[in-house]
């Protein structure tokens, strides 16, 4: 073998050193094999998780046709908002004998209220007394017995300790709280103005009962899907007249964006109502110079009220359905421009679900006579008052009603 040769031999027979280099080629076949049965199970499972939510955005109606809404900033939890626990000093009264006690009114010691399953009953010391049924059991408080059992909102004493109630699903009603004889005023669903009564919400008198002004918070939704009528943002909430002597029915105002808690100006030439849809309480006037016109009371408040009553100082307890935390997020604002999502929501999930995601949080302001706040009580997470619906002063305490929750609450003023 000459030298030529030799070394074409150790060439071809060199050890070589194994490395990553050398391996890539080796397997990269199989690589890109791996990279696309990947790929492949990833667009599948995209697939399988879009696919169902296409499905229900294109072919599944929505419930509500949401209407843009704009809303400003909610104004800062700081000076008359400031959070603090002040509602956790309340008592609670009555737990799992009452079901969404939402108004109270008293005459003289006695405290009368209006609960889920149709009842009006009395609060004397600590005995509660069933004095009237506004529809027809059997009743659970269940939201399929609603309609026909009834569902006592507002109620409020006229002359002589006559109630007077309004039923969000049968209309105004008379009440005697010593015979139970109930008398019905106005029934709900017939045609006022146009339009049907839908939802009867809550109502005031005037001092020499012949007035009865009260609220129609929807034409098209009834009190059981109020969180349907919330996030469509319908503007067909009215205020009402009812003319005791002449039996006459009046629509005073309308569009309003969920009309709800009313209250009678001490010259009752004018009311005060909640617009709940829009954080807002109107003006509305009902007789005098000014009559048919509507200002606003107060704007942006920081959360959705509810009913209004009178306090000892002058001015206006004001409670809150819900709040809209600033620093924080609510969702109601944040949805207010995105009517989308609302109809994607409301294919997804049911009102029962969603009610889940609404914060706990109580607040119940003052506002003085001009719509200024003087001062608030809270409880961040609900654990004492939840879903508070109405603050009735009685007596130097606050009697707070709820929409929902199975008690009543007691606040003790002189400790707040």
């Amino acid at each position: 073998m000459n030298e030529p040769e030799g070394l074409r031999f150790r060439r071809l027979n060199r050890p070589q050193i194994i490395t990553d280099e050398l391996q890539e080629p080796q397997y990269k076949g199989i690589s890109t094999y791996s990279g696309k049965v990947f790929r492949v199970i990833l667009v599948t499972l995209g697939g399988c998780l879009i696919l169902p939510l296409l499905v229900v955005f294109f072919l599944l109606e929505s419930p509500i046709h949401p209407e843009l809404l704009s809303l400003n900033e909610p104004p800062l939890m700081s000076g008359c908002y400031e959070p603090n626990f002040k509602l956790r000093e309340a008592q609670r009264l009555f737990e799992d004998q009452l079901v969404g006690p939402e108004s109270i009114a008293n005459f003289g010691d006695l405290i009368y209220t209006g609960t889920a399953d149709g009842k009006i009953v009395k609060i004397e010391g600590k005995s509660i007394t069933v004095i009237a049924r506004l529809g027809k059991p059997p009743c659970d408080g269940s939201r399929e017995q609603e309609p026909s059992c009834g569902r006592p909102l507002g109620i409020r004493v006229g002359p002589n300790g006559t109630l007077f109630v309004a039923d969000a699903y049968l209309g105004l009603f008379k009440v005697n709280p010593v015979t139970g004889e109930v008398t019905n005023l106005v029934s709900a669903g017939q045609m006022v103005g146009g339009r049907r009564l839908s939802f009867v919400n809550d109502l005031d008198v005037t001092q020499d009962g012949r007035k009865v002004y009260f609220t129609d918070s929807s034409s098209r939704w009834q009190r059981r899907d109020y969180l349907h009528l919330i996030m469509e943002a319908t503007a067909d909430g009215r205020v009402l007249e009812y003319d005791t002597e002449t039996k006459e029915v009046t629509v005073l105002m309308e569009n309003l964006r969920f009309a709800n808690g009313i209250q009678l100006f001490p010259d009752e030439e004018s009311v005060l109502v909640a617009e709940t849809t829009m954080a807002r309480i109107r003006r509305v006037h009902v007789s005098g110079l000014n009559k048919g016109g509507m200002d606003t009371f107060v704007d942006n408040l920081p959360g959705f009220p509810d009913n209004i009553r009178r306090s000892s100082s002058g001015g206006y307890w004001v409670a809150m359905s819900a709040v809209r935390p600033n620093p924080g997020f609510s969702m109601l604002d944040f949805l207010a421009q995105k009517p989308w999502i609302k109809k994607l929501i409301f294919k997804l999930f049911s009102q029962d679900v969603l009610m889940k995601f609404v914060p706990r949080y109580s607040l119940v302001i003052e506002l003085q006579e001009s719509g200024a706040c003087m001062r608030s009580f809270h409880d961040p997470h609900g654990m004492v008052a939840a879903y508070v619906s109405e603050a009735h002063e009685h007596d130097g305490h606050l009697y707070l009603g709820s929409f929902r929750s199975p008690y009543l609450c007691k606040l003790d003023l002189s400790k707040v």
